[in-house]
Protein backbone atom coordinates (compact mmCIF):
# COMPACT_ATOMS: atom_id res chain seq x y z
CA UNK A 1 0.00 0.00 0.00
CA UNK A 2 1.31 3.23 -1.10
CA UNK A 3 1.85 6.33 1.31
CA UNK A 4 0.72 9.24 0.20
CA UNK A 5 3.07 12.36 1.53
CA UNK A 6 2.48 15.95 1.93
CA UNK A 7 5.52 17.75 1.00
CA UNK A 8 6.12 21.08 -0.97
CA UNK A 9 9.39 22.19 -2.40
CA UNK A 10 12.31 23.26 -1.72
CA UNK A 11 13.80 19.96 -2.03
CA UNK A 12 17.48 19.45 -0.01
CA UNK A 13 19.76 17.46 -2.60
CA UNK A 14 23.13 16.41 -1.41
CA UNK A 15 25.76 15.65 -3.95
CA UNK A 16 28.85 13.83 -3.84
CA UNK A 17 31.86 14.52 -6.73
CA UNK A 18 33.93 11.46 -6.58
CA UNK A 19 36.90 12.46 -7.56
CA UNK A 20 39.19 14.18 -4.89
CA UNK A 21 41.25 16.57 -7.57
CA UNK A 22 40.83 20.62 -6.82
CA UNK A 23 40.93 21.06 -11.09
CA UNK A 24 38.49 17.36 -11.67
CA UNK A 25 36.22 17.94 -14.25
CA UNK A 26 33.98 16.13 -12.40
CA UNK A 27 34.11 19.46 -10.42
CA UNK A 28 33.48 21.58 -12.78
CA UNK A 29 30.43 19.55 -13.90
CA UNK A 30 28.84 19.65 -10.39
CA UNK A 31 29.57 24.25 -10.65
CA UNK A 32 27.79 23.86 -13.19
CA UNK A 33 24.78 21.52 -11.92
CA UNK A 34 24.69 23.60 -8.73
CA UNK A 35 24.58 26.64 -10.74
CA UNK A 36 21.66 25.41 -13.31
CA UNK A 37 19.37 23.79 -11.05
CA UNK A 38 16.18 24.95 -10.51
CA UNK A 39 15.59 27.00 -7.79
CA UNK A 40 13.88 24.56 -5.85
CA UNK A 41 16.81 22.04 -5.47
CA UNK A 42 18.88 23.40 -2.77
CA UNK A 43 22.50 21.80 -3.56
CA UNK A 44 24.89 21.22 -0.90
CA UNK A 45 28.27 19.26 -1.62
CA UNK A 46 28.43 16.50 0.60
CA UNK A 47 32.49 16.03 1.00
CA UNK A 48 34.08 12.73 0.99
CA UNK A 49 37.77 13.22 1.06
CA UNK A 50 38.25 13.17 5.02
CA UNK A 51 36.92 9.76 5.82
CA UNK A 52 39.54 7.50 6.58
CA UNK A 53 39.23 3.74 4.96
CA UNK A 54 36.24 1.96 6.05
CA UNK A 55 36.36 -0.96 8.18
CA UNK A 56 33.69 -2.53 9.91
CA UNK A 57 35.92 -2.98 13.71
CA UNK A 58 34.89 0.87 13.64
CA UNK A 59 30.68 -0.07 13.44
CA UNK A 60 29.73 0.73 17.07
CA UNK A 61 31.72 3.53 17.82
CA UNK A 62 32.33 5.43 14.37
CA UNK A 63 34.86 8.39 14.03
CA UNK A 64 33.30 11.93 14.17
CA UNK A 65 34.25 12.67 10.91
CA UNK A 66 32.04 9.17 9.85
CA UNK A 67 29.09 10.60 12.17
CA UNK A 68 28.93 13.94 10.62
CA UNK A 69 28.95 12.50 6.82
CA UNK A 70 26.09 10.45 7.39
CA UNK A 71 23.88 13.25 9.65
CA UNK A 72 24.39 15.14 6.17
CA UNK A 73 23.06 12.42 4.17
CA UNK A 74 20.28 11.88 6.36
CA UNK A 75 19.28 15.61 6.33
CA UNK A 76 18.95 15.37 2.49
CA UNK A 77 15.81 14.43 0.60
CA UNK A 78 17.85 13.65 -2.25
CA UNK A 79 21.30 12.67 -3.64
CA UNK A 80 23.18 13.37 -6.48
CA UNK A 81 26.74 11.19 -7.72
CA UNK A 82 28.88 13.20 -10.06
CA UNK A 83 31.56 10.71 -10.44
CA UNK A 84 34.82 9.98 -12.93
CA UNK A 85 35.74 6.97 -14.42
CA UNK A 86 38.65 4.94 -13.03
CA UNK A 87 39.72 1.81 -14.58
CA UNK A 88 36.46 1.09 -15.79
CA UNK A 89 35.39 1.45 -12.20
CA UNK A 90 34.12 4.34 -9.94
CA UNK A 91 36.75 6.04 -7.86
CA UNK A 92 37.63 4.48 -4.82
CA UNK A 93 36.99 7.57 -2.22
CA UNK A 94 33.47 7.19 -3.67
CA UNK A 95 33.15 3.43 -2.79
CA UNK A 96 34.87 4.33 0.56
CA UNK A 97 31.94 6.98 1.28
CA UNK A 98 29.22 4.86 -0.06
CA UNK A 99 30.11 2.15 2.35
CA UNK A 100 30.28 4.36 5.64
CA UNK A 101 27.02 5.69 4.61
CA UNK A 102 25.65 2.15 4.66
CA UNK A 103 27.07 0.53 7.93
CA UNK A 104 26.60 -0.82 10.48
CA UNK A 105 24.23 -2.88 9.49
CA UNK A 106 20.70 -1.13 9.45
CA UNK A 107 21.82 2.07 9.57
CA UNK A 108 21.83 2.60 5.92
CA UNK A 109 21.63 6.37 5.10
CA UNK A 110 21.14 5.98 1.75
CA UNK A 111 17.98 3.61 1.43
CA UNK A 112 15.00 5.35 0.20
CA UNK A 113 16.96 8.76 -1.13
CA UNK A 114 16.04 9.60 -4.59
CA UNK A 115 19.24 9.50 -6.62
CA UNK A 116 20.66 10.00 -9.87
CA UNK A 117 24.21 9.58 -11.49
CA UNK A 118 25.95 11.59 -13.29
CA UNK A 119 29.64 12.33 -14.59
CA UNK A 120 32.24 13.41 -17.11
CA UNK A 121 35.44 12.03 -19.17
CA UNK A 122 37.57 12.96 -21.81
CA UNK A 123 36.31 10.06 -23.84
CA UNK A 124 33.49 9.29 -25.96
CA UNK A 125 31.89 6.93 -23.67
CA UNK A 126 31.42 9.63 -20.85
CA UNK A 127 31.80 7.67 -17.79
CA UNK A 128 29.19 4.61 -18.83
CA UNK A 129 30.83 1.55 -17.15
CA UNK A 130 31.49 3.53 -13.57
CA UNK A 131 27.95 5.17 -13.77
CA UNK A 132 26.59 1.31 -14.39
CA UNK A 133 28.44 0.01 -11.51
CA UNK A 134 27.82 2.88 -9.33
CA UNK A 135 23.59 1.71 -9.98
CA UNK A 136 24.36 -1.19 -9.10
CA UNK A 137 25.62 -0.57 -6.00
CA UNK A 138 22.70 2.23 -4.85
CA UNK A 139 20.11 -0.56 -6.24
CA UNK A 140 21.75 -3.20 -3.06
CA UNK A 141 21.12 -0.37 -1.15
CA UNK A 142 17.56 0.07 -1.90
CA UNK A 143 17.96 4.04 -3.34
CA UNK A 144 15.55 4.57 -5.86
CA UNK A 145 17.07 5.66 -8.73
CA UNK A 146 16.38 7.82 -11.58
CA UNK A 147 16.76 5.98 -14.97
CA UNK A 148 16.18 8.16 -17.72
CA UNK A 149 17.39 10.61 -19.14
CA UNK A 150 20.98 9.37 -18.82
CA UNK A 151 23.81 11.61 -19.02
CA UNK A 152 27.63 10.38 -19.90
CA UNK A 153 29.17 14.47 -20.53
CA UNK A 154 32.24 14.03 -23.09
CA UNK A 155 34.41 17.03 -21.54
CA UNK A 156 35.69 19.15 -24.48
CA UNK A 157 38.18 21.56 -23.53
CA UNK A 158 36.40 24.68 -22.72
CA UNK A 159 32.96 22.89 -22.27
CA UNK A 160 32.68 23.90 -19.09
CA UNK A 161 34.79 26.86 -16.80
CA UNK A 162 35.94 26.57 -13.84
CA UNK A 163 33.57 28.46 -12.16
CA UNK A 164 30.95 26.23 -13.72
CA UNK A 165 29.70 28.06 -16.73
CA UNK A 166 28.61 25.84 -19.54
CA UNK A 167 29.99 27.42 -23.21
CA UNK A 168 27.94 25.29 -25.00
CA UNK A 169 24.29 26.63 -25.50
CA UNK A 170 23.14 22.34 -26.25
CA UNK A 171 24.93 21.36 -23.64
CA UNK A 172 23.93 23.74 -20.85
CA UNK A 173 19.99 23.06 -22.17
CA UNK A 174 20.48 19.07 -21.59
CA UNK A 175 21.98 19.64 -18.51
CA UNK A 176 18.97 21.91 -17.66
CA UNK A 177 16.46 19.04 -18.62
CA UNK A 178 18.36 16.49 -16.85
CA UNK A 179 18.20 18.97 -13.55
CA UNK A 180 14.39 19.46 -14.38
CA UNK A 181 13.76 15.59 -14.67
CA UNK A 182 15.44 14.99 -11.58
CA UNK A 183 13.41 17.66 -9.85
CA UNK A 184 10.37 15.74 -11.23
CA UNK A 185 11.79 12.30 -10.33
CA UNK A 186 12.51 13.52 -6.28
CA UNK A 187 8.94 15.08 -5.98
CA UNK A 188 7.69 11.24 -6.86
CA UNK A 189 9.66 9.75 -4.95
CA UNK A 190 8.93 11.96 -2.02
CA UNK A 191 5.57 11.68 -2.67
CA UNK A 192 5.06 7.84 -1.91
CA UNK A 193 7.97 6.35 -0.25
CA UNK A 194 7.87 6.87 3.70
CA UNK A 195 10.80 8.18 5.31
CA UNK A 196 13.01 5.70 6.96
CA UNK A 197 12.30 4.72 10.92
Amino acid sequence: MATINELTPPYRVGYFVGSLSAHSINRMLANALVSLAPEDLVMTEIQIGELPLYNRDFDGHFPQVALDFKASIAAQDALLFVTPEYNRSIPGALKNAIDWASRPHGENVIARKATAVIGASPGAIGTAVAQQQLRSVLGFLQAPQMNAPEAYIQMRPGLITEDGSVTDPGTEAFLKSYLDAFFEFIERVLTVVPKAR
